[in-house]
């Protein structure tokens, strides 16, 4: 995979410097195309599509599971799901500067099942993105009456129907958007709204009586049916991979540290979100605790905020739906059997090598999406999303199958999967990806050695072996861990990533074996 070097001690910082230079250089050179893009903007709206309407569910989760495994169900699920969206960043490697996506890996991996990968993903953006229509308008009226009471002479105030049609006015011009690094404004404004959320939660903790602690599950679960069915609302919360490639377009340094860090940022901050929230509201008000924590709360003006901040929380995460479902759908269209394609990976990757800028921004098909089938197919989405939202007033359980299978299958199935398959040793496109490596690692060497001449140092570094390269051999024998996973072998990432897809497939069984019971008991 992809090396790093070090210079040897004694080197100058001169000598470092320009190996970083010939680094930025021939990286910039190896693939062509650059995102704009910045670190915290990237950080802000993977942020913003993890941290959704559902963190205010966290402290029923506790209700069922109690304090300590609903924490540790917390954090392993972001844990996992961190290494999904690791896996994304690694199998994005394979691919030229931002032409990544679902369907360009299914295309080199799994070439004949791409159509149903993506629209696995279009149903499932297109249903959470239906689901916020419907929170905007069953929570509008409350807000509009619990700021004016007299709001009841002006009966169309008090329609959901008045206001999703209302708050199309918003979305529409934000979902034609086509980079999404153009709504960082927007996801800014709604991790405002979620920290509101927060406050009021941890104000609520402060200065309210507490449960009972009888009534109150610190080890001991609810049981065994009751904990389970907690299990879909802890994974689906983490659920932020189907915007995973398109950051990864475009940012502008998609070094592996970068990611990393945009992916250990989003996760970690999301995490503590989580806990905070789930473990302030469930002491709060116990067993007794609903899904919608907010509307426990006493009506007043700070409760009123608090839905209109879900309001607006849900408002600007439409389009980051938006996003990802015309990608998807864009590609569905765009699919054609592969006849070509063989088992074993060798055939010719479709999607490698296209020209710059072939795929546009939104990461959709091989060709770029041309104006009017961009305004198509996003009006499109948009018009149907808008009747079903009008047409039916609760998707819960809906959403439940749908979250069930899109969003696990988005988390961990497809990046487990796509990894395994691409990074065979025997496969071509491995085996390219290396030789790139080491051309990378060759050139660089050439430059620290022409800028420093290092005779003595670059000799060493030559005198690795060729499988790992000049400047990977060196960094591995000096340096045995990287806080970006760099320095985690292949065979065994491959191992893991096969366990994550297997993980996928089981909690996929899990939630829909919940979902059929409770709809029978139901």
């Amino acid at each position: 995979m992809t090396k790093y070097s070090t210079i040897p001690d004694g080197n100058s910082q001169e000598a470092e410097d320009d190996m970083s230079r010939a680094r930025r250089r021939v990286g910039k050179d190896s693939r062509h195309g650059g995102g704009k893009a910045s670190m915290l903007s990237s950080i802000v709206n993977l942020l913003n599509t993890i941290v959704g309407a559902g963190t205010l569910a966290m402290p029923s989760v506790l209700s069922h599971t109690g304090i300590m495994l609903g924490t540790i169900l917390v954090l392993w699920s972001g844990l996992v799901a961190a290494f999904g969206l690791y896996l994304q960043s690694k199998c994005a490697r394979y691919l030229d500067r931002g032409t990544s996506s679902f369907f360009a890996l299914s295309q080199i991996t799994y070439p004949n099942a791409a159509v149903l990968f993506d629209l696995a993903i279009a149903v499932k953006c297109f249903g959470v993105g239906v689901s916020y229509m419907i929170i905007i308008g069953d929570l509008m009226p409350g807000v509009v009456l619990g700021f004016n009471q007299y709001v009841e002479q002006y009966p169309y105030l008090l329609d959901r129907h008045f206001w999703i049609t209302a708050f199309m006015l918003l979305i529409i011009p934000l979902s034609f958007l086509r980079r999404l690094d153009s709504l960082k404004y927007t996801s800014i404004v709604a991790l405002i709204s979620i920290g509101y959320l927060i406050v009021l939660v941890i104000y609520h903790f402060a200065a309210d009586p507490h449960a009972d602690p009888s009534n109150i599950r610190v080890v001991k679960w609810a049981g065994t049916v009751e904990a389970l069915s907690a299990l879909p609302v802890v994974v689906f919360a983490y659920t932020c991979h189907q915007n995973m490639f398109s950051i990864i377009n475009e940012i502008q340094d998609n070094s592996p540290a970068s990611l990393a860090g945009v992916i250990g940022s989003s996760i970690g901050i999301a995490g503590s979100i989580y806990i905070v929230v789930s473990i302030t509201g469930y002491i709060t008000f116990g067993n007794a605790v609903v899904a919608n924590i907010v509307s426990m709360y006493p009506t007043g003006v700070a409760s009123t905020i608090g839905k209109a901040a879900i309001v607006v929380l849900v408002l600007f995460s439409i389009p980051l739906q938006v996003h990802p479902c015309r990608a998807s759908l864009d590609a569905v269209l765009n699919w054609r059997p592969n006849r070509n394609s063989s088992s074993n990976g060798r055939a010719a990757p479709p999607l490698l090598n296209v020209a710059p800028g072939a795929r546009g921004d939104q990461g959709g098909g091989v060709a770029a999406m041309s104006d009017w089938r961009f305004a198509g197919l996003t009006s499109l989405i948009l018009i149907l999303a808008y009747i079903t939202a009008l047409s039916v007033s609760s998707l819960d359980r809906v959403l439940a199958f749908v979250g069930s299978t899109g969003s696990t299958a988005i988390s961990f199935i497809l990046p487990g999967l796509f990894y395994y398959k691409i990074s065979d040793p025997d496969s071509i496109h491995h085996q390219r990806l290396l030789k790139e490596d080491d051309d990378l690692d060759e050139a660089i060497s050439a430059d620290v050695e022409d800028a420093a001449g290092l005779a003595d140092s670059t000799a060493s570094l030559h005198s690795a072996s060729p499988e790992t390269g000049a400047f990977g051999s060196t960094w591995r024998s000096r340096k045995k861990w990287r806080w970006d996973m760099e320095h985690i072998d292949n065979g065994l990432l491959r191992k893991i990533s096969l366990a994550l897809a297997i993980y996928g497939i089981v909690i996929m069984s899990v939630c829909l074996i919940m979902n059929i019971f409770f709809a029978v008991a139901n």
